[in-house]
């Protein structure tokens, strides 16, 4: 175990995607030995991504957990994807990490990609540094990037590495960089006792500036800039000397806060201390079965040793301990606060579970995953996959939490739900190659239903004489809308024995069946009270199922002359764009027989409220995407049930016809 927490770093590299994150990571492991060779994205001999997916997009697709030596130092560093439709991966790794190194394309500058990830590094409280990439591309210029990152990020960045005539060049080493006087002022503002010195001497004593310089970083009052070329191993040497110099390592980290029995607990960073380690992400690896890779926050565990999971309140044994490079898991006999590992075979332990050498009753808080945003319509395309869809589905889900799976009561359909398209399409062709389940997407259907707009009284008379024993039943309805959400109400008003009490439940029965299927286009009948006002019966013929089928026959008929109209799901909508947006997105909204609620701000955001019909939302991911540029976001909830406008309405009746004649056909 590796008790010394003052010699662990553990840190995430982000940015927008092609940023050259993964270009960064593997120099890291070259740099520091932990590699024999430099990776190379275009040869697919990263070590970062190993999937088959990832060497074909040339991209990452999931988060990687690698580790490497440095100078007596153990460094453990996870790359992230910059793909927005995987920003889970972001969100699962900034909990089991001490700070951040956001990777900028010199050539593109704070992208969208750059400011979601900064957000949410923000929101965990992480320090950051910065690496601006590919400075040998042209036209590029590091003081430009750097006033770009100052502008849309902080102020607070300052240069700490920078390359001279293509060299690394240490700016804390190099006094008479002009940068070095940018780093002392900043530091100065960040203690007010080092301020008053330094007004009154014009310097810091180099005793106190290095830990003051950390505690700035720390408490991230203070931003690192590094410069590099990450293919040509420029500026690495000084990313890796400025993590070691002025980062947190474990021991100075700022501690994790969560509850304990209740009451506010700081999770004290010691091998010593009592046991806390969540897991932050889930694999299902082809030959251990289900990983749970984990941070250990606190205390110590062992190989085969027990553990309590205090999320589930289940007792766990633990298997072999793992640590990870990349797809590589090299057994290890114990891991102690600081450390990342993995597990296999955990029964019960899926992501944000709290693992703990007790069952004191420990929460954190839950990690922050973005409601999927693009939904599809999925099934099998053949019997072997339909047997097997619904395990691969639930082991995909284990490994991504913004991945969702449900089925529509109504449509009876199975939907899959993701971040946007680019997700949806990844999850598909792993299915495909890793479990072998081949399948057909669509776009969902719209779960209609269908109302009535005004009170109707009819009867409904089944009279059947075949010989022998016949069937006779009568009876007399009120049919009455109801407001949104009142769904049925089936009220008793007979009076006088007109229908003997026993079978007045049957004419219910038949009426409820009747609502499964409307008069315009089958769709479930909603917001309905239907009043039993008389009826007649025959003591010989009249039976249960007659009196049914009495109550159905009135109810299509009442159906038929009470004004049916289409209803459709509206949601409630919220709309997160840049201000020079909101325009767009106002006319984008009407555009989609939309209503503006309301506005409100959310940090150097707007936020529109609105209320939009379902169908008008299915491609509304990618077509936000397109025009904000990617720095746009929504999440929708159910609101109501509202009438379809008549146009629209006979589009869907229509379309519904024929489909019905379609399936048909297709029986015969």
């Amino acid at each position: 175990m590796r008790d010394d927490l003052s010699k662990k770093r553990a840190f995430l590299l982000c940015g927008h995607a092609q940023s050259g994150k993964t270009s960064v990571t593997e120099a890291i492991l070259f740099k520091c030995g932990a590699v024999t060779r430099l990776g190379k994205i275009d040869d697919g001999t990263t070590t970062g991504d190993y999937e088959d997916d990832e060497k074909e997009r040339k991209s990452s697709v999931n988060l990687s957990v690698l580790n490497a030596q440095a100078q007596g130092n153990y460094l453990q560093f996870i790359d992230v994807p910059g793909y927005l439709d995987f920003i889970g991966e972001l969100v699962s790794a900034s909990r089991a990490v001490d700070f951040a190194v956001m990777v900028i394309d010199a050539t593109g500058g704070v992208e969208v990609g750059t400011e979601k990830a900064w957000d949410i590094i923000r929101r965990e409280n992480l320090p950051c540094l910065f690496v601006i990439n590919k400075l040998d591309k042209e036209n590029t210029n590091f003081d430009k990037i750097l006033e770009d990152i100052r502008n849309s990020l902080s102020k607070k960045a300052i240069p700490f590495g920078i390359l001279e005539s293509g060299k690394s060049v240490n700016t804390l080493k190099n006094k008479t960089n002009p940068y070095y006087g940018q780093i002392i002022e900043t530091v100065a503002e960040s203690n007010d006792a080092l301020l008053e010195k330094y007004l009154e001497k014009g310097s810091i004593d180099e005793k106190e500036l290095l830990p003051a310089l950390k505690s700035a970083v720390v408490n991230s009052q203070l931003y690192p800039v590094v410069a590099a070329t990450a293919t040509e191993g420029k500026g690495i040497d000084a990313l890796i000397e400025i993590i070691l110099d002025v980062l947190p390592s474990v021991a100075d980290a700022n501690p994790r806060k969560g509850k304990k029995g209740g009451q506010d607990f700081v999770i004290e960073a010691k091998a010593g201390s009592g046991l806390v380690a969540q897991v932050f992400k889930t694999v299902i690896d082809p030959f251990v079965g289900q990983l749970n890779i984990f941070r250990v926050f606190s205390g110590k565990l062992i190989s085969s040793g027990d553990v309590v999971n205090v999320t589930k309140g289940e007792k766990e044994k633990l298997s072999q301990l793992y640590i990870l490079q990349g797809k590589q898991q090299s057994p290890i006999d114990g891991l102690c606060a600081g450390d990342i590992g993995a597990v296999a075979k955990l029964r019960n332990t899926t992501t944000q579970d709290i693992l703990c050498d007790n069952a004191q009753t420990v929460e954190l808080p839950p990690l922050e995953f973005p409601l999927p945003a693009y939904s599809a319509s999925v099934k099998p395309k053949t019997r072997h996959d339909e047997e097997k869809i619904s395990s691969a589905l639930a082991r995909l889900t284990s490994e991504d939490s913004t991945f969702k799976v449900s089925r529509d009561a109504q449509t009876k359909e199975m939907l899959i739900s993701g971040m946007g398209e680019l997700h949806l399409h990844v999850i598909i062709e792993r299915m495909k190659k890793k479990y072998q389940v081949d399948v057909e997407l669509g776009t969902p259907k719209v779960a209609y239903k269908e109302t009535v707009t005004h009170s109707v009284r009819v009867q409904g008379k089944h009279k059947k004489q075949s010989g022998g024993r016949g069937q006779y039943g009568d009876c007399t309805i009120e049919l009455e809308p109801l407001p949104r959400g009142g769904n049925f109400e089936f009220v008793d008003k007979v009076v006088g024995g007109a229908i003997p009490r026993n079978f007045i439940p049957s004419v219910e029965k038949g009426i409820r069946k009747s609502m499964d299927e409307g008069i315009l286009a089958g769709y479930p009948v909603v917001d309905v009270r239907v009043n039993l006002v008389d009826g007649s019966y025959h003591d010989v013929d009249s039976s249960d199922i007659a009196f049914q089928i009495a109550g159905s026959m009135a109810f299509k008929k009442a159906l038929e002359q009470a004004g049916s109209v289409l209803l459709e799901p509206v949601m409630d909508v919220d709309i997160v764009v840049p201000p020079e947006f909101m325009g767009q997105i106002t006319g984008d909204i009407n555009g989609r027989r939309g209503r503006v609620m309301g506005m409100d701000s959310k940090g150097k955001n707007e936020v529109v409220k609105a209320k939009i019909p379902l169908s008008e939302m299915f491609k509304y991911a990618s077509d936000l995407r397109s025009v904000t540029g990617g720095r746009g976001s929504y999440s929708m909830t159910f609101s109501h049930y509202d009438i379809v406008p008549a146009r629209m309405a006979q589009m869907v009746v229509a379309e519904s016809k024929k489909n019905k004649e379609q399936e048909a056909k297709a029986e015969v």
